[in-house]
């Protein structure tokens, strides 16, 4: 932006370069590297409805951080802009942290325009590997995920013993003399943490003194206690700046009336302000710990960051780049909840930290624009992700009646019986046995003896226990060798529902398998058409007509395993599967991927077997 600026003024002129960013810190970095005076955006358009005031033909406005201006601000600038004849030029990365107000028309344009420029070489980083991986957590890549394990920059555990590991691992660096932040979502870490440094601050002497004032959150501020500023306010003059929302700083002194003394946090000497007591007991902070909005901007030697499965993609990007030497996690696999003493029934109690941020790179918490929201619901609710979702909900209820009576006539005594019906396992079951039926087992024969098998005294679940024998048992095909059935499998994954059932539900579920195999086939060659990197991972197809129907129909399993498990990267399958439904999915695309990749080096004796026979090991 500095060569643009020096560019720009030897064509246009002196002051022919107007530098705007949303809030008053980021306008203060824009103007440090232009070496220009710079505005934020809502003070720009005060001074324009005020006085009138605003651009002249021939000027470049510069809008900095511009994924952080809302729609409205950037409508109301470029607007003025084009009436005076100035020309916007709107920089940002729009991966990272939004507007907190209508947003996404940065995104929006990058999007949907093909001459957008992009900076594609990372230089903030001291491990080349780290370049790369952060650009994977920044498109969403789940396989950058592995990247960062192997190279010990995730940790997982239960939540206190992760902030106890954040918080050792920041106070270390911090004793060590490097830069270093402490980054959480959550408010209540935040604060907590703040006075669990501070507290260590004032026993190692760091921070002192008889006086302290109380801040709005209820911690305390003392000499040698470092504070972050919550407003702006012009007033308040710190040299040739001023106090800005965002700004981080030193205390110096707390003075009898409660007012304070500032110096800019890093310096020595010089840029001090006196903070009046009114604002130091509702606009300020303590800045040990910060949230990824405060975070995003600022570059340190390390950066120390607390996760958990409510962390969206946008943040935990932010976060995870702030470092120039070292950038580490700690994913609380666990999600404590006051209310409950034992685990809940909806908790996923096999989280790892990798299954973790696997979802948070997936949780996108950007603001869409209104045209790209109706784009997006349009996408989800026409996915197979969610179409085999309503899929199974239709089998379960078209279902429920004839598996409760194979429950009742299995062996079960009635209380039995009714006690697994009316199990919250029993859904779990039923989708089971429909797997098994689905690959040529015969469940009629299959449930009474796996109920015969052993008995239930030491149950405490007896639907639960039944859904383990049921899976245990039809781990491998019906038959084997060359009688073996093909399995019956909407787009190679998905178990068919049969069996009686209304005309109703069996239209509806009909009409669910149409949409996702017409759906999985138009991914296929949209995917064909664009060669996109993870269909040219199976191989060119095949040239024989046979061997290609057969190449294709393996693709199209590819294609909806991809789409059912919102799978982006470039590599076929993503990162490895984490729950036992998708292990089995995944082992099915696994041998679809295998199976094309053989029909696309020619025949071999493997490419001979008949189409639908491929052996998997896991069956549905």
């Amino acid at each position: 932006m500095s060569a643009l600026r020096r560019a720009w003024e030897n064509e246009h002129g002196h002051g022919s370069v107007i530098g705007l960013a949303p809030s008053a810190v980021a306008a203060q970095v824009l103007a440090d590297d232009l070496g220009i005076q710079t505005e934020n955006t809502a003070k720009w358009w005060e001074l324009h409805e005020r006085t009138g005031a605003t651009f002249h033909a021939g000027q470049l406005v510069i809008v900095d951080e511009a994924s952080l201006a809302g729609t409205l601000s950037l409508d109301r600038i470029t607007v003025a802009a084009a009436e005076a004849g100035a020309k916007v030029l709107l920089v940002g990365d729009h991966a990272q942290l939004q507007s907190v107000t209508a947003g996404g028309a940065f995104s929006l344009l990058v999007h949907d325009r093909d001459d957008a420029p992009e900076l594609v070489d990372v230089h903030r980083f001291v491990n080349p590997w780290e370049k790369t991986a952060s650009l994977g957590l920044r498109h969403g890549h789940t396989d950058v995920i592995d990247t960062y394990l192997e190279h010990g920059r995730i940790q997982g555990g239960e939540t206190e013993a992760m902030i106890d590991a954040a918080y050792a691992a920041w106070r270390a660096d911090t004793l060590a003399g490097r830069a270093s932040v402490l980054i959480t979502d959550s408010t209540e870490s935040v604060t907590a943490l703040n006075v669990r440094a501070r507290t260590d601050l004032i026993l190692d002497g760091t921070v002192h003194g008889t006086r302290e004032v109380e801040l709005h959150d209820g911690t305390r501020a003392a000499t040698g206690d470092t504070v972050i500023t919550r407003r702006n306010d012009r007033r308040l003059r710190a040299g040739r700046s001023w106090v800005r929302n965002g700004d981080r700083w030193t205390v110096t002194q707390v003075r009898d009336d409660g007012s304070l003394t500032l110096r800019r946090a890093g310096r020595t000497w010089g840029g001090s302000v006196v903070l009046p007591a009114d604002y130091a007991t509702e606009d300020l902070d303590l800045g040990y710990t910060v949230t990824a909005y405060r975070a995003q901007g600022i570059t340190v030697d390390s950066s120390h960051v607390l996760a958990d499965v409510s962390m969206t993609r946008e943040n935990f990007y932010v976060a995870m780049t702030r470092g120039r030497e070292e950038n580490v996690a700690y994913v609380a696999v666990d999600k404590p909840d006051d209310a409950h003493d034992g685990p809940h029934p909806g908790e996923n109690t096999e989280a790892t930290a990798r299954s973790v941020l696997f979802g948070v790179l997936q949780h996108v918490g950007a603001e869409l624009s209104a045209h790209e929201t109706v784009t997006a619901e349009q996408e989800a609710w026409g996915s197979i992700a969610q179409l085999a979702a309503e899929y199974e909900t239709l089998a379960a209820a078209a279902q429920h009646d004839r598996w409760a009576a194979l429950i009742r006539t299995s062996g079960l005594t009635d209380d039995q019986a009714n006690d697994a019906i009316a199990s919250p396992a029993f859904g779990a079951l039923t989708a089971e046995l429909r797997r098994a039926e689905a690959n040529q087992h015969d469940v009629e024969t299959l449930l009474p003896r796996l109920v015969r098998a052993r008995g239930f005294g030491d149950a405490d679940d007896i639907a639960a226990v039944l859904h383990y024998r049921v899976a245990k048992a039809t781990e491998r095909p019906a038959d084997s060798g060359r009688v073996r059935k093909a399995p019956r499998l909407i787009a190679g994954l998905i178990p068919e529902a049969t069996g009686t059932m209304t005309p109703e539900l069996r239209q509806a579920l009909s009409e669910r398998r149409d949409l996702i195999e017409t759906r999985a086939t138009v991914l296929l060659d949209t995917a064909l058409h664009d060669s996109q990197p993870w269909v040219a991972a199976l191989g060119p197809e095949p040239k024989d007509a046979k061997a290609a129907a057969t190449w294709r129909r393996l693709a199209v399993v590819v294609a909806t395993y991809r789409d059912r498990y919102n799978i982006t990267d470039p590599t076929p399958l993503g990162a490895p599967a984490e729950s036992d439904a998708q292990k089995i999915d995944a082992a099915r695309a696994r041998a679809a991927l295998d199976r094309a990749r053989e029909l696309s080096r020619g025949p071999n004796p493997v490419s001979a077997r008949p189409a639908g026979r491929e052996s998997v090991g896991r069956t549905l």
